[in-house]
């Protein structure tokens, strides 16, 4: 008989925040698959668990889920954990969920803490529908299209970020978005935990601790028929000024006036917008 693969959510800052079930599980499993022993050692040391662990991240994946799979064929109970909120989420564990999947083991997922839960009902912001995403590419260029894409998504969304590239992640996000609603939300359930509040543009510029771990938060866009003037983002005004140049006779310059004035922006940010697109390669149709 087949054991069973235990989906365990962990803590995302506060040892404390942990379930009594999650603790039991941890407790009574023959052994738990940690993205890092090590940051699973302290909260399990801090609940006196003694429960024997073996790392499973996503440079040994390849090798440990046949491991685990076999464990699990022979009856052994078998937890994941990641190193904080729900294995599966931006965090390996999915790979180990499929293959258990196809194999017939039974799975059980204990719920628990979640960054993007806190942090959305945090800002206040509208919940449903809410739309999570991952961390952004590395590389700029690629950062910018995907960012671009996320502009699609009209309802509030969140992402993640890391600290030594937040504030380029932000400058980026204030061409791209407009002047959407954000909360920038700083070591969740931690002792320094802090809430960034406020326009793109505006956190963009502002002075803060760029340490810890940060969880994005953007509000819906503001469809309001009673703004006076239209705010464009990055795609919408190369999608515009594409539209205008090739269904009329205006003139390079009449079609960067005519975006401007309805994106409530300057020529000369207009004219910036499009090389930057043309440079990206971004899609304007």
């Amino acid at each position: 008989m087949s054991g069973t693969l235990y989906v365990v959510a962990t803590p995302i800052g506060n040892l404390e925040d942990i379930t009594l079930r999650a603790l039991r599980v941890l407790r009574e499993v023959d052994v738990i698959a940690a993205e890092d022993t090590r940051r699973t050692a302290r909260l399990l040391n801090h609940h006196a668990i003694s429960t024997r662990t073996i790392s499973f991240h996503e440079h040994n994946a390849r090798s440990r889920v046949p491991q685990l799979i076999r464990r699990l064929g022979v009856g052994e109970s078998v937890a994941i954990v990641t190193d904080a909120g729900t294995p599966g989420v931006s965090d390996p564990g999915l790979e180990l969920v499929q293959e258990a999947i196809d194999r017939g083991v039974p799975i059980d997922v204990i719920p628990g803490a979640s960054a993007p839960l806190t942090a959305v009902i945090a800002s206040g912001f509208p919940i449903m529908p809410f739309t999570t995403f991952g961390f952004p590419p590395n590389r700029s260029k690629a950062r910018i299209m995907w960012l671009q894409r996320l502009t699609e998504v009209d309802h509030t969304l969140s992402f993640f970020e890391a600290p030594h590239r937040v504030r380029a992640t932000l400058t980026e996000a204030a061409r791209i978005f407009g002047n959407r609603p954000i909360m920038v939300a700083r070591e969740l359930t931690k002792v320094h935990q802090e809430f960034l509040r406020g326009s793109l543009s505006e956190l963009a510029e502002k002075d803060f601790e760029t340490r810890g771990e940060f969880t994005i938060v953007v509000g819906p866009a503001n469809k309001s028929s009673d703004n006076k003037e239209m705010v464009l983002t990055d795609a919408e005004i190369a999608r515009e000024f594409c539209h205008i140049t090739e269904t009329g006779p205006a003139s390079r310059r009449d079609a960067v006036n005519q975006v401007a004035r309805k994106a409530g922006r300057t020529a000369k940010e207009v004219y910036s917008v499009i090389e930057r697109a043309k440079k990206l390669g971004i899609q304007q149709n």
